[in-house]
Parts: structure tokens; C-alpha cells; sequence
């Protein structure tokens, strides 16, 4: 079939892309590679200030990244004050607060599920201290992925460790204000290789419904095992309203952190239109949708602003689908017809009607072209001449 292409997009479906906005992550604009080397260019930031400013660039040429997400202490300041000030005179304010648990030796063994009470302790602490950077900058969401787990048999008590966790997460929520949230990552592997303490949105759930409804889990489409309906699980935990954040990004393989859509435009595709089927791409639902990748060959803003793109458009099509011819073939049983209708809107051409509305908005038809041609790039990296670079663990 040949796709067809709108000039204009419906009136609705313009309003739900003009709301939905993207976090964008600190860390998606400092330096990173893979297990063998971190790759350095021109330019990367060298401190959390001029991270932020990347990060605006994003927004600035979308319209839709309105937010950063933090990393500490990879983006510790001495004034998280003036950080989110800065943030403000650039148009951006400061999203989710990333802890990491992950890197320090101590941890070498387990953070929160550690069986060392003073390890335990440390792990804890940082978290309660994440929340006091979350105060500082204006931040809502403190957001949790941990590196917990074995790499043996017998190494440690699976059931042991689970009790642990469950008793750290409950202090940290404790500390929790009224409007203020805790969501927990899972990755189904790595750098656990045998057992992995939160690898599945199961494992998440039942700790975060012990918790109390200020829990929330993290779906992050890198950390399924292949073959894995992603769509299915954002499904069932729209069902639960527990569904606080969701990280787009793509793999071949593992956890790649290749730019989102890469990989399988049609499973972003029907991710989305699962989300759109229970409005949760509308600001009203509470979730979190953000970038969680990093751009080890590429430019770094350009990566994160395709990323957008790339969202933005699929999400059109999703929003394109006729649900209610789709919910009478469905009725009828019509197994083809149905799916004609998502392919259908999966093969629509939507760039020309989303340039037109980026006009219509007094931002470039083209984001990604339109920076380019700033010169933004290479006048960071004339400017950003000695120091040390950003990057993992810096």
C-alpha cells in the first residue's frame, strides 16, 4: 500500500502532541561509550551547568523537553539553588533525581539489599539525602534503579535480600512529602548475572503496592528480555495506576541505550497506542515519559533531539488510529481488519503535518536540520576548552 500523507493533523490529535512534553536526562549530553571505553568530543560538558544548557537546546528547537533529569552525585553543585534558577533562565526546570548505588566499592555486594548493616545504611542515606536535592532544585520524583543482585548460586539468600530491600525502600518512602514521589526501575539482568534483586515490572509492583501509593514503578524499554510484549505490561500497569515513569530508548541486544526507535519503530509504535488507548501520554495521567540513553557515537544534543522527533511522530500515528472502527472490528472479530487499521496509521506519513504544526508554533519545521545549522556546536566547543569533560561517574 502507498502511505498516505496529512498536511494538517486533526484538531485533537494537534492538542495531545502540543501537551506532551519529554524529560530529557543530564547524562544523555556528557561523555559515554561501552564496557571497553568512554569516548570524549568536542564541547561535552564539564559541569551540571553546562549540561543544562545542552539540554535546553533540546527544547529549544522541539518545543517539547521541557524538563532534565538529575544524576547525583554525578551532578552534584555547591548551590542546587542556583542550578535550578539556571535551569529557569534557560526554559528549562529540573525533572526526576537519579540515585546511584552502583559504583562506589562499597556496594560491591548489594546497596539496599545488602547483607552488611553498615552498607545498608550508606545506601539508605543517599537516597534520604537525594531528597534533600530534590527540595533544593524544585523536584517531585526521586527515581531508583539498582545494580543489586548475584552472580553465583548460593551466593546470597534470594528471599534474604528481599526482605532487606523492602525494609530500605520503606524508610526512604517514609521520608517522602505528601506530593512527592518514589519510582523504582527494573532491568531483568546486569550487572547481576545470576539473580537480579528488582528484574521484572512484578518484582516493582509488589514492592511499590507494600509501599503505598507514593510508589511508583519505572518501565524502561531496554531491560526486557527479547521477545518480551512491552505493550502488555504498560497495559496492565496502567490497569493498577502504577505506571509513574517511562524511559524510551532501543537495543538490539541488551540494555544498548540506542536512540528510541531505532531499533523497532514498529514496537515503539505499538507501545504508544497502548498508552494512547488509556490516555496516558496526556499530562493529567502522572506519567513520566523521559529519555534514558546515551549517545556513544553521535552527537549528543542531535541524538536527543531525533529522539524527540522520533517520539513525536510515532506518537501521531498512534493518536491517528480510528478507535472506534478499530473496537467494531474487534467485535466482530474481524482479526485482519483490525490490524489493518493500526498498520494503516503505522504507514502514515505524519512529518509534513508535524512541520506544519512546529510552525503554526513559531518553532522550525525541521528541529533537527535547524540546529544543525546553528552553529551551537561548534561554539560550545570553541568555548569549552580545559577542564574535565562529563561523563559516567563524573
Amino acid at each position: 500500500m502507498t502511505p498516505s500523507v496529512p498536511q494538517t493533523l486533526p484538531a485533537e490529535v494537534a492538542r495531545d502532541l502540543q501537551e506532551f512534553t519529554i524529560e530529557v536526562p543530564s547524562w544523555g549530553y556528557g561523555n559515554s561509550g561501552t564496557r571497553f571505553k568512554v569516548f570524549g568530543t568536542p564541547g561535552t560538558p564539564r559541569d551540571p551547568f553546562e549540561k543544562i544548557a545542552d539540554a535546553a537546546q533540546t527544547h529549544a528547537y522541539t518545543g517539547a523537553a521541557p524538563r532534565v533529569s538529575l544524576h547525583y552525585p554525578w551532578d552534584r553543585v555547591e548551590d542546587f539553588g542556583a542550578l535550578r534558577d539556571f535551569a529557569a533562565d534557560q526554559g528549562v526546570t529540573i525533572g526526576m533525581i537519579n540515585s546511584n548505588t552502583f559504583q562506589d566499592d562499597e556496594y560491591k555486594f548489594g546497596s539496599l539489599t545488602a547483607g552488611d548493616k553498615t552498607v545498608r545504611r550508606r545506601a539508605i542515606d543517599h537516597h534520604l539525602e537525594c531528597l534533600d536535592v530534590m527540595r533544593a532544585t524544585g523536584s517531585k520524583e526521586l527515581k531508583i534503579w539498582l545494580a543489586d543482585g548475584t552472580n553465583y548460586a548460593g551466593q546470597d539468600s534470594i528471599r534474604a535480600r528481599q526482605d532487606r530491600l523492602a525494609e530500605s525502600l520503606s524508610e526512604i518512602y517514609l521520608g517522602l512529602e505528601d506530593d512527592e514521589r518514589l519510582v523504582l526501575e527494573y532491568k531483568f539482568f546486569e550487572p547481576a548475572f545470576y539473580h537480579t534483586d528488582v528484574p521484572d515490572w512484578g518484582t516493582s509492583l509488589l514492592h511499590c503496592l507494600a509501599l503505598g501509593e507514593k510508589a511508583l514503578v519505572v518501565l524502561d524499554t531496554g531491560h526486557h528480555a527479547p521477545g518480551t510484549n512491552i505493550e502488555f505490561i504498560v497495559a496492565q500497569l496502567l490497569r493498577q495506576n502504577r505506571l509513574g515513569a517511562f524511559d524510551f530508548n532501543s537495543r538490539n541486544y541488551a540494555d544498548d541505550d540506542l536512540i528510541v526507535g531505532a531499533a523497532d519503530p514498529f514496537q515503539l509504535f505499538r507501545i504508544l497506542f497502548e498508552i494512547v488507548q488509556q490516555d496516558a501520554h496526556r499530562p493529567s495521567s502522572g506519567v513520566n515519559f523521559m529519555l534514558d540513553q546515551c549517545h556513544n557515537l553521535e552527537s549528543k544534543i542531535q541524538g536527543q533531539i531525533r529522539s524527540v522527533l522520533n517520539v513525536q511522530e510515532t506518537l501521531a500515528k498512534a493518536l491517528l488510529v480510528d478507535r472506534e472502527a478499530l473496537a467494531q472490528a474487534q467485535e466482530r472479530n474481524d482479526v485482519l481488519g483490525a490490524h489493518g487499521l493500526l498498520m494503516d496509521a503505522f504507514w502514515t506519513d505524519v512529518r509534513p503535518a508535524l512541520a506544519a504544526l512546529r510552525e503554526e508554533n513559531g518553532l522550525p519545521a525541521d528541529p533537527f536540520e535547524a540546529f544543525r545549522a546553528s552553529g551551537y556546536e561548534e561554539k560550545v566547543a570553541a568555548e569549552r576548552v580545559g577542564g574535565n569533560q562529563m561523563g559516567w561517574g563524573a
